[in-house]
């Protein structure tokens, strides 16, 4: 619940709408199908239990992550799998693309045009780094998938839900309801939720040193043969969630700079009610 609240997914659905009311709506409707989409999940996955059994799950090419697929063909033949199988490719299509584009362009504007070089890049060049960026970015994404090849991929899913609440969740949950919220608070929070739940990932069970599978002789760790694993817990997000809403808290106490009082109260008036909002986006 926490990650989804803080996913790209329903973010941008605060920036592709004219209105406050419109994106309010807009968000609502987001929720409403992930929430949905995770219930069918369940029931994807208790149906092809029951009906094609989970010792035929686990032995079949991608054990768990081969569920949907095979309880598809169990109901409706080659034609439902085919159906489910260009859903699925168009999904990730989708995702993927969107996800690589609206990461380029952030570093791009947000890192390389204003914090490199200071709001003033040169004509073009902010192009001309998305464009690199997606690429480091499509490399980046192909090593990684090939170092978990073999996990499952709703627990990978989970992972990415606990770094994105770990990231963003404290920091929009502070500046819709905190006043005293300041620019340090959010800095500590994003910086330090990230780096903690990236850390406790890289040093847990899914990285290395889990046990080995009977069945196949192997780990389940993206690593294998080696184990330099401290923490015992596959997911971060006990520990990182509450440490990223902690330094937001830390960060803006002990900032001596007070963000305007004024500013901090009519920004939660339209986060709230919306009124406002209107006018801004349209000047």
């Amino acid at each position: 619940m926490l990650g989804t609240a803080a996913l790209p997914h329903v973010l941008m659905r605060f920036y592709t709408v004219p209105t406050a009311k419109e994106a309010r709506r807009s968000v609502v409707w987001a929720i409403w199908l992930i929430g949905i989409f995770y219930v069918f999940t369940l029931v994807l996955g208790y149906g092809a239990a029951a009906l094609i059994g989970a010792d035929a799950i686990k032995a079949a090419p991608g054990g768990a992550n081969s569920a949907a697929p095979m309880l598809a063909f169990e109901l409706g033949g080659p034609l439902l799998l085919g159906i489910i199988s260009a859903v699925a490719f168009a999904t990730i299509l989708a995702v993927v693309a969107g996800l690589t584009i609206t990461a380029a362009t952030s570093f791009a504007h947000d890192i390389y045009g204003s914090v490199i070089k200071k709001g003033n890049p040169a004509p073009g060049a902010e192009v001309k780094v998305a464009r690199r960026t997606v690429l480091v970015i499509g490399l980046l994404a192909i090593v990684g998938g090939i170092a978990a090849n073999g996990q499952n991929v709703a627990f990978l899913v989970a992972l990415a839900f606990a770094i994105a609440a770990s990231a963003n969740l404290p920091t929009i949950v502070y500046s819709l309801f905190w006043k005293r919220f300041t620019t340090r608070g959010a800095l500590w929070s994003m910086y330090g939720g990230l780096a903690s739940a990236i850390i406790l990932i890289v040093f847990s069970p899914v990285v290395s040193g889990a046990p080995v599978n009977e069945a196949t002789g192997l780990s389940t760790s993206m690593i294998q043969g080696v184990d330099f694993h401290f923490w015992p817990m596959s997911n971060p997000g006990i520990v990182s969630i509450p440490l990223a809403f902690l330094l937001g808290w830390l960060g803006t106490i002990t900032d001596r700079k007070r963000e305007d009082a004024r500013k901090q109260s009519e920004m939660e008036v339209r986060s709230l009610t919306g009124i406002g909002a209107e006018g801004a986006v349209s000047h």
